[in-house]
């Protein structure tokens, strides 16, 4: 990993990125939309936004960081900083580093940015965007999944337990599928681990709860929980 320093700014790049084709200015909204370089976004899907631009080799979401639950109300999208490899995109971007290295189903990782205010900090994350992606939940909104898809996605699931791969917030929109594969996003606060039984059943079970919660939320959401659930987990284990 790659680091620049453009005081407030810390820049971290993706190893696999040249520092010569990136752009500070490439972490705002507002810039990118100047230039003619923005593509989409997300603002209207009632989560946290994430913006959609064309880069030369492709094209890359940028999410900001934002804190869920009461911290979020309160300070939005500040962090205390306590050492640059200590902090969210530090270790988001290294930790997906390591996972695309290893061939595991994720965003190719572009960037990060790191903005200190003495000791409080904001930031933001580029990665590559899937092409012609849709999250598990649009998908089941759309139309059922067949048992086959259901343990694919569980035999997808496996493969990052297996590598010992904690994600913090696994639920049904961060399960991607893009050109016949799923993928995993957003893995904030997500580590390696030594795989162990407790803490990847806990993982499986806050999938399950996540699409019980989408289950009562979206009308029409194509979820059976009876013959589903037994697939993924039939893929899991396989």
């Amino acid at each position: 990993m790659k680091r620049l320093h453009q005081a407030p700014h810390t820049i971290l790049l993706a190893d696999n990125l040249p520092s010569s084709d990136f752009s500070i200015e490439s972490f705002e909204p507002q810039w990118l939309r100047k230039q003619g370089w923005l593509t989409g976004s997300s603002e209207a899907s009632g989560r946290n936004p994430a913006w959609f631009f064309a880069l030369a080799e492709g094209e890359c979401v940028l999410r900001h960081y934002w804190r869920g639950g009461l911290p979020g109300k309160l300070l939005r999208d500040t962090y205390l900083y306590t050492g640059l490899e200590r902090s969210r995109p530090y270790r988001e971007l290294q930790l997906m580093e390591w996972m695309w290295q290893q061939g595991l189903p994720v965003p190719e990782p572009v960037a990060a940015r790191l903005t200190r205010h003495g000791w409080r900090y904001r930031a933001d994350l580029i990665t590559r965007k899937l092409p012609a992606s849709r999250d598990l939940v649009g998908m089941l909104k759309a139309a059922p999944l067949g048992i086959r898809e259901w343990r694919r996605v569980g035999q997808m699931l496996a493969r990052f337990h297996d590598a010992g791969i904690y994600h913090a917030d696994l639920n049904a929109r961060n399960i991607l599928h893009s050109d016949g594969n799923y993928y995993l996003i957003d893995f904030d606060r997500g580590e390696r681990r030594r795989p162990g039984k407790s803490w990847m059943t806990a993982n499986l079970e806050r999938l399950k709860r996540s699409l019980h919660k989408e289950l009562g939320r979206e009308a029409g959401l194509h979820w059976q929980p009876e013959r589903d659930w037994p697939a993924l987990i039939q893929g899991y284990t396989a």
